[in-house]
This record gives structure tokens, sequence and C-alpha cells, in this order.
């Protein structure tokens, strides 16, 4: 097992603080994405805020993320970090947060960072998996925490037209109109489909990710997995470099931030990749 790098006693002299990283998984169907909204909206970032606050006997906490989710999206696999001058136990900041929090959203570990950790500016690159649920009939089950298609799709046609988006590209046609992003260049390490049943899951890593990116993918490809367009129409949209011909941005339930990839020198522990309902399938259980 892997040891957590500890604060330096220089590192907490700097700020007078200690920085946690937690880990952080959610059900996204509640929520108004990740980061805090307006009053009287609910967020991730505001539950999770209050709940450490109250571990930290009142003294308010400000978290920073590794990636902001949207309104409906979930995560196994989240990182977040905040500074605090109060002294806790990792289990306590644990189970102390647990006590406090709704039942869809639990951190799952606490670990003291140096002070040159940053949950956002340390990630060197983010993974997400996108759930499909294939079959002519809806699910009563799991309704929010997949999405339904009902046309039969075939996972080979997905997975020919899936490689025009691997490696560097201008992902400008997968980018909503309100990405904030400074350039539309991102690199997609991996784009793999595995099919077990009738869940279809889209397996994808990159450095960084547009808005909607992912979801505008898997709208891509369910188009030419149900054989609506050909397989060559994902490299076309792509180098259209224009959002109106992505066709439709897929639904966000069955989305999932599943790992955060940092320098080793971190040694944030290691856990399955999610979700949940997928970690005893042997691709989805540990990180490939």
């Amino acid at each position: 097992m892997s040891h957590a790098v500890p604060a330096t006693a220089a590192d907490k002299a700097a700020v007078g603080v200690s920085r946690i990283a937690l880990g952080v998984e959610y059900k996204g169907s509640r929520y108004r994405g990740f980061q805090r909204q307006r009053a009287g909206v609910p967020s991730v970032q505001e539950s999770l805020e209050k709940a450490i606050s109250k571990v930290a006997g009142g003294h308010p906490v400000v978290l920073s993320c590794a990636g902001r989710t949207d309104a409906l999206v979930h995560a196994s696999g989240q990182v977040v970090h905040f500074d605090t001058p109060v002294e806790r136990s990792m289990h306590a900041w644990v189970m102390g947060a647990n006590m406090n929090l709704p039942p869809d959203i639990s951190v799952t570990w606490a670990r003291e960072m140096p002070a040159h950790f940053d949950a956002r500016f340390s990630a060197m690159a983010r993974r997400y998996r996108y759930v499909i649920y294939n079959d002519q009939i809806r699910p009563a089950h799991m309704a929010e925490e997949v999405t339904w298609n009902h046309r039969p799709l075939d996972v080979a046609r997905m997975q020919a037209a899936a490689r025009a988006l691997v490696g560097t590209h201008d992902f400008s046609a997968f980018r909503a109109r309100q990405c904030q992003a400074k350039s539309p260049i991102k690199t997609v390490h991996h784009l793999e489909l595995m099919q077990y049943g009738r869940f279809i899951i889209l397996d994808i890593r990159a450095n960084a990710f547009l808005h909607h990116m992912v979801r505008n993918f898997a709208g891509v490809l369910m188009t030419i997995g149900c054989g609506e367009r050909p397989i060559e129409w994902a490299a076309e949209v792509l180098e259209s470099r224009v959002r109106r011909t992505g066709g439709v941005t897929a639904h966000p339930y069955g989305l999932y931030l599943v790992q955060v990839e940092y320098p080793a020198e971190f040694e944030l522990p290691g856990r399955y990749l999610g979700p949940h309902f997928l970690s005893w399938l042997p691709d989805c259980a540990v990180d490939r």
C-alpha cells in the first residue's frame, strides 16, 4: 500500500494551514453539477463544504476540484482539496464528512498533501466512462445512472468510428457553445468501447475535456452504431470543427468521472474504476 506524501513543516509554515485532498464519489442526478450554484440550487460542492466545515468545528472550508461536472453527471473518482488550520486525523475527515453528507455523496479517502498540490492544476489526465443500456425496453432500475438507447447498436461500428477521435485534435465540433476553455485542442489518449450484455461502456482518457465533449462523442457514436450514419462520419464531424455538424448531445445520466491522474510524487491512493455496478467486470474493476 502506498503512503501519503506528508506536508513538510516548511509547506505548512508558509501558509499556517494543512492542505487536505479527498476522494469523492456522487450520484449527480439531484444536483446542478459539482460547482456551487446560486442560493437554493443544490450542488455537490456546497454539500461537501457544509459537511467538511462541520468536521472542522464550524471553520469555513472552500473546495477546489479536479474537474467541474455538469448537471446530472456522476463521479466515482473526483478529487478535491481544501486548506484548513484545524487538525484532524485522515480517518476523522472521511468519517465525519460522511456522517454529515446526503446519501448520494461520499468521501472515500483523505490525505494530507504538500502545499504545491492542487486538485485541478496538478492533474495530468482525466478519465470518464459513459454507460449505455441498449435494449428495446427502458430500464426501471438505474434509470438515472445509465443512458437508455432503444435502437440496436453495433459496437464494432462504434469502435471503428472512435479511432478517428484518438490523438491531439481541434475538438471544436464536440464543444458546447457555452464552453469556457481557452483552447479546443485536446489530446485523447484512448477511447475504447466494451460490451457486457446490454451494457455498452465508452471509456475515454484525455489530458483535459471540453464542455459536453464526452456526451457529444457518445451522441455521434450512437448515431453511427444504429446505422444512421457511416463510420466515416465521426472523422467528418471532427474535421468540420463546427458543432452543428455533430448531431445530438447525449443524455448526462450515463456519464461518470472515474479517475483523475496525478504525478507519482503525490502518491494518492488507488481505487477501482467505477461506476459501482460495473466494478465486478474484469475490464472495469481496475485501471488498465
